[in-house]
């Protein structure tokens, strides 16, 4: 209850110093009643839903009705914070000057541009910056709601290797991560990117991770869905970080047990073959490549380690060629990296991109993600050693996605000579 409080509390400080913006605007020096009334409907409004999601419980919320109440949240949230720099700067220039008047003795208005005519002054021209800045999250994360979040994109990745089995020259992997089945409420538009992922006839599919956010009961009402997911050569799972459930209270340890048994039992019954720090063969046309799959395991920040990678490898010695599923692209860069040079390709995802980003292909690809992570979405190759970080099928907490977008990989497997 306290952490309840002191939200509201944040919300509504940020509320009310945003709020003398509609003062300091020339337009609306005096703004009238219609216009106070509808921004603190506004954010009681929000009030109204966070305490709503907290008494009632964020997990046990329906997906739609908590996806619009933290999307409508962090919008007003988001949109007011930009604005504060601005103010606070207007404020603490106003504070100096307040002084240098006392001072000096002189009262003329400090101006931004010298024409008189245009008679704009430090705190208006401050003002204006700061109804910018509040449109920038506005209108972003707006979009990213309702253009973002089922947006799927096909990215195509061709990767060379001198050790790749002759028959698995041409092979086509599908790789999916993050599918955070308890964001979704849009089945029609989930359909469709399932849908785009059988298009591409792949010959194996790998899924690395974060089937659920907490609970496997998540994924009850889109199993039929995610059973569709076949490939000729199988479809081969790991588990993520979200999936042990780790990030909820459970009644007992029993019932958190029962809820990791239930996620195996899933991936089974889905069809999905799920590897947990073991290895499997691939096999076509009298070939082979091994198939490794490890649990979660975390160099960064507190995420779990189950994940034992020596115990995944002994049983694939002697495999000319190996691919490692691991959720959390960090494993890859402590453990794997220069480390393990008989693991070629490794396929990871959790990141998502943070779902916020500017990707321009050539020029730009940034993230806050790439703060903490510096393998953080796409392909990192260091030699012969390749690592493939996808940006997720789903989305957790903000209910969109702005310039990272939900992806579906495609990897199309070469030999580098043919004999």
């Amino acid at each position: 209850m306290l952490n309840l409080f002191v939200l509201l509390a944040v919300f509504f400080g940020i509320d009310l110093y945003a709020f003398r913006l509609l003062y300091r605007w020339k337009r609306f020096q005096k703004p009238s009643k219609t216009i106070v009334r509808s921004y603190w409907a506004a954010a009681v409004l929000v009030y109204m839903l966070v305490i709503i999601l907290n008494l009632y419980g964020f997990e046990k919320a329906e997906p739609g009705f908590r996806n619009i109440a933290v999307g409508y949240s962090g919008l007003l949230f988001f949109t007011k914070l930009a604005t504060l720099p601005f103010l606070l700067i207007d404020d603490v220039m106003g504070f100096f000057y307040w002084i240098w008047t006392k001072i000096s003795g002189k009262t003329e208005k400090t101006r931004i541009v010298s024409d008189p005519s245009r008679n704009i002054s430090r705190s208006e021209f401050m003002t204006r910056v700061a109804v910018v800045a509040a449109g920038l999250p506005f209108l972003s994360m707006g979009f990213g709601m309702l253009y973002g979040a089922y947006n799927y994109q096909v990215r195509n990745i061709r990767l060379r290797f001198p050790n790749l089995p002759k028959a698995f020259h041409g092979s086509r992997i599908v790789q999916l991560s993050d599918i955070h089945s308890g964001s979704f409420a849009n089945r029609d538009a989930v359909a469709r990117g399932i849908e785009l992922v059988l298009d591409q006839k792949p010959d194996f599919i790998f899924f690395t991770g974060d089937l659920v956010n907490n609970r496997t009961e998540e994924v009850f009402p889109w199993m039929k869905e995610f059973a569709r997911l076949q490939a000729p050569g199988g479809t081969y799972s790991i588990l993520g970080n979200h999936d042990y459930g780790d990030y909820t209270v459970w009644p007992s340890e029993t019932d958190k047990k029962r809820n990791l048994t239930q996620m195996h039992q899933v991936h089974a019954a889905m069809g999905w073959r799920l590897l947990l720090n073991e290895a499997t063969l691939l096999e076509k046309d009298g070939e082979t490549i091994g198939l490794l799959g490890v649990e979660n395991w975390g160099a960064r920040g507190r995420f779990s380690q189950y994940g034992d990678l020596k115990k995944a490898t002994s049983e694939i010695s002697g495999q000319p060629f190996n691919i490692l599923l691991s959720h959390d692209p960090s494993h890859f860069e402590a453990e794997v990296q220069q480390r393990r040079p008989d693991i070629d390709l490794t396929l990871s995802g959790h990141t998502h991109g943070m779902q916020f980003g500017v990707e321009i292909p050539g020029y730009i690809k940034w993230s806050p993600a790439s703060w903490i992570y510096p393998y953080w979405a796409g392909l990192y190759s260091f030699g012969k050693q390749h690592l493939y970080v996808n940006r997720g099928f789903g989305f957790i907490g903000y209910p969109g996605r702005v310039g990272i977008m939900p992806e579906i990989t495609v990897i199309t497997l070469e030999r580098e000579a043919l004999a």
